[in-house]
């Protein structure tokens, strides 16, 4: 099955491409593209930056060149049930999304995972308290753009997956304003996000320093539940 898998930064994709086989530089309207075997699967990796508009373009883009049989969101999300812990994968049963609602198809693993609703929201859920209020829509989730790209499967009448995995907790505020961080091409201001350290370094730094540990392991676990997994 020819599958092309959308993220919104390369490091999230990079647990995936440790069980590929042949990883080649691609060509994709995407910052980012890696074609890729991964089993009996052809894989078009992109990553875009973060954000409804940029996962659309990646999947519109990429789309008309590699012909895909099927459509993923994967990557990174916040936790919105206190049973997620780190790591967590979700595989979403449903997406929602300020234009409505999206059905996802299946995938069938032996691999630890939960079953949950995905909300897609315009911003980065920063504390506790928004993501208890998202948690009363039912969503398991939140990520930034699962919704888009399942809006695009829909208009190409493909098959969807949404695969997720947690770097947040439900119950966690952040010290960081990551949302004043995000460029409008999707992706962070490094240095930004370095100055702001300044205002509040004693909770700022280390939070960064645990962000980026927990995306390594998350990219891993993500890695591994993609191995597994049957589409």
């Amino acid at each position: 099955m020819k599958l092309l898998v959308v993220a919104a930064e390369a490091r999230e994709l990079r647990g995936i491409l440790g069980h590929a086989q042949h990883p080649r530089a691609a060509r994709a309207a995407a910052d980012w593209g890696c074609q890729a075997l991964l089993g009996a699967h052809e894989l078009l990796l992109v990553a875009n930056g973060a954000g409804a508009a940029r996962a659309a373009a990646a999947v519109k883009g990429a789309a008309q060149a590699f012909r895909p049989e099927g459509i993923v969101s994967t990557g990174f999300c916040g936790a919105l049930e206190d049973k997620l812990e780190l790591s967590s994968v979700v595989v979403a049963t449903e997406i929602l999304g300020a234009r409505g609602r999206f059905r996802t198809w299946n995938v069938s693993s032996e691999s630890p995972h939960h079953l949950g609703v995905v909300s897609t929201i315009d911003h980065i859920a920063q504390t506790a308290a928004e993501k208890s209020v998202l948690r009363q829509s039912g969503a398991s989730a939140v990520d930034m753009e699962a919704a888009a790209v399942a809006e695009c499967a829909a208009g190409l009448r493909l098959p969807f997956f949404c695969i997720k995995v947690v770097t947040d907790l439900a119950g966690e505020d952040l010290a960081n304003d990551l949302n004043a961080a995000l460029r409008a091409d999707g992706h962070f201001d490094t240095i930004g996000v370095l100055g702001s350290i300044l205002g509040r370094p004693w909770a700022r730094l280390p939070e960064l320093v645990r962000l980026w540990s927990r995306s390594i392991r998350a990219a891993r676990a993500l890695g591994n539940f993609f191995a597994d997994c049957r589409f």
